[in-house]
């Protein structure tokens, strides 16, 4: 038999050059429409909206942070075993009927939550909690009038206390 006799040849998609050649835009493209979905589908929750606003505020939560080392004022907060409810014992010369806390997510503002706690007899801060996911968040503790501010970070899952304090002590 002939060895240099013509054979017939192969199409193309039975070759892999074309393919490999392929696989790069492809791949490109398919990127670009996971990117464009995520984009057009999650929001941009760390963009602040009045940015300006709140840079022009940052004084007023200095004082506050200011005000609450002068007091001498800090926290202790407790979560229920169930998860169902905090409570606060707070230390210093304040002692309001009412507090505010906070409770920021580290990146999903979404997630956030603001309690108003009443005092009861034994001198403790309660209110109901709905459940938390676990993660990172910013626990900021506040009078209603706003006059002084403590805070800290809770590892929510992990940690089932978290320790108040001003910034400017």
């Amino acid at each position: 038999m002939n060895s240099l006799a013509p054979t017939a040849p192969t199409p193309w998609y039975r070759e892999p050059w074309p393919w490999i050649l392929m696989a790069g835009p492809v791949a490109a493209v398919v990127a670009g429409a996971i990117t464009l979905w995520i984009a057009v589908t999650h929001q941009d929750a760390l963009v602040a909206d009045d940015y300006y606003k709140q840079g022009l505020a940052i004084n007023r939560t200095l004082d506050r942070q200011t005000a609450a080392a002068a007091l001498g004022v800090e926290g202790h907060v407790m979560f229920g075993a169930d998860g169902t409810r905090v409570r606060v014992y707070l230390k210093g010369n304040a002692a309001p009927v009412r507090l505010t806390l906070h409770f920021a997510h580290a990146t999903k503002a979404g997630l956030d939550q603001k309690l108003t706690l009443g005092r009861n007899a034994g001198g403790w801060y309660e209110a109901p909690l709905v459940a938390m996911p676990d993660g990172k968040w910013k626990v900021l503790l506040e009078d209603p009038e706003a006059a002084w501010r403590v805070s800290g970070i809770w590892q929510a899952g992990s940690d089932d206390t978290v320790d108040l304090h001003s910034e400017a002590r």
